[in-house]
């Protein structure tokens, strides 16, 4: 008499079908845990993932930063340089941010030149800190009309996994809290200018904050610092920018309109975030 044995799925068959399913049908895998009131990754609604910072790791720059939010890590290095003033503002210097997003940090991206994301990302980086005033750029003057300070913030996303913003920011602003400058002198015999390689001091930063962002879905649901995998499901991307007094400095949202209710919301969000942000700097 012969006997037959039904074999029960594996836990690795079953990571495959949740997998398979997920590729193709993205947005009801999302919403079937949005369901069960948790996320994908394990999160609840509001929780945010781990951040650390480490700064200095970059002996060639003037200052430099590396942070990690969840699996999203970014590297930042600030390069001073001497520079000619703009005719109309002799006495400003010049900040420079830049983010760059390489094929080797997500399959999303490819190689070739800048993307437009980077390049939109880029623009909020510079607007968030030239607008706030996180450093005034008379601070980077060495003489008037003849040389100042450009501070090229630069920064390299090395692995990607959702919310480059706020991880971008954070970066930058750790790494202009790291940097130094030498004492520079400007001859106006010679018309040069000579920088001591002994003598350094830091910026003053005069203004401290974070970003936080979120992201809505079916109006109701907001989902705080949100995945690789979330971002695109999302109905509406939104990012509040708080200094450390919880002063709101800004608010940038992408997709259909939100609620006064939720906005307010995500504001009261993100001036905690900022503080535990703050502690990490």
């Amino acid at each position: 008499m012969s006997s037959s044995s039904i074999t029960k799925p594996s836990a690795a068959d079953d990571t495959l079908r949740a997998q398979i399913f997920q590729r193709l049908h993205p947005r009801v895998y999302l919403e079937r845990f949005i369901a069960e009131k948790f996320r994908p990754d394990g999160r609840t609604f509001d929780e945010w993932r781990k951040v650390s910072v480490n700064v200095g790791s970059i002996s060639t720059a003037d200052g430099s930063a590396l942070v990690r939010m969840g699996d999203t890590t970014v590297v930042c290095g600030v390069k001073a340089e001497i520079a000619e003033p703009d005719l109309d503002l002799p006495e400003q210097g010049f900040l420079v941010p830049n983010l760059d997003l390489p094929a080797i940090c997500s399959p999303k991206f490819k190689p070739g030149p800048p993307t437009e994301e980077a390049q939109v990302l880029s623009d909020r980086l510079n607007e968030a800190l030239v607008t706030s005033g996180v450093l005034s750029l008379s601070s980077l003057c060495i003489h008037p009309g003849k040389a100042v300070w450009t501070l090229y913030v630069d920064s390299t996303c090395i692995n990607y996994d959702g919310n480059a913003f706020d991880a971008t920011l954070l970066a930058m602003l750790a790494a202009l809290r790291n940097t130094t400058l030498p004492k520079a002198t400007y001859d106006e015999e010679t018309g040069r200018t000579t920088c001591s390689r002994k003598n350094r001091s830091p910026l003053q930063l005069e203004r401290h904050f974070a970003s936080t962002s979120f992201g809505v879905l079916e109006m109701s649901h907001v989902l705080s610092d949100p995945t690789a995998f979330e971002e695109p499901l999302m109905d509406v991307a939104l990012t509040v920018i708080v200094d450390d007094r919880g002063q709101l400095i800004s608010t940038n949202e992408s997709g259909t309109g939100i609620s006064q209710e939720t906005l307010l919301q995500c504001i009261s969000r993100a001036k905690e975030r900022a503080s535990q942000l703050q502690r990490l700097l």
